[in-house]
């Protein structure tokens, strides 16, 4: 996302599939459409309906079909636990949805393009209570079919979700297991003062 940004850079690898997505040659968007991304603040496309919100990817794929455009929208706003809230209103614009509408308007807009993996960044910090069970729910049946790594200060949103967890402290790997394990029984230090909240 940052190969355009001047002054940009980053270090160490990123594999997919057990290939550095950062090494020369590598097409950026071919890893976009491997990658699905949703980020902190729900992002749809404001001067686009949910209907386009949905499509945009699929059509920056040159899918024209509609009858196709209509089934990805719908099957992608169902997988979202969205379409029954918003299927009388897919001409409505994407920005008028409430906050955990709107991220999950992208989480199908992410969903609609089959990415093999979706990164989220802190999905629910800026969502209510309500909103944020919801989104978890949707995020336990999205591990089913899709690896979902997901960025979270949240500690009982970690446990809650993750079959595998990561600890990182100042860009250092830290610890990484079972999320019980680590939970229950980390194996360094600063792991066990982070989740006892002698910091952070």
């Amino acid at each position: 996302m940052h190969e355009l940004v001047p002054g940009a850079r980053s270090t160490g690898a990123v594999l997919l599939d057990g290939s550095d997505i950062y090494r020369k040659g590598v097409d950026p968007v071919s890893i976009r459409r491997r990658i699905g991304m949703v980020f902190q603040k729900p992002n749809p496309f404001p001067t686009m309906s949910v209907y386009d919100n949905v499509a945009a990817g699929l059509k920056l794929n040159g899918v024209k079909d509609d009858s196709k455009l209509d089934l990805a929208v719908q099957q992608s706003l169902e997988k979202a636990f969205l379409w029954d809230e918003v299927k009388t209103d897919l001409d409505k614009s994407g920005a008028s949805l409430s906050g955990g509408q709107q991220q999950r308007l992208c989480i199908a807009r992410a969903l609609a393009v089959e990415p093999e993996v979706i990164l989220m960044d802190e999905p629910c910090s800026a969502l209510d209570p309500i909103a944020t069970a919801k989104i978890e729910e949707l995020i336990a049946s999205l591990k089913e079919s899709y690896t979902v790594v997901i960025v979270t200060h949240n500690m009982q949103q970690a446990a809650r979700l993750s079959d595998c967890t990561a600890f990182l402290y100042l860009g250092q790997l830290i610890e990484y297991g079972a999320t019980t394990g680590l939970f229950e029984n980390p194996r360094e230090e600063l792991t066990e003062r982070y989740l006892t909240g002698k910091f952070g």
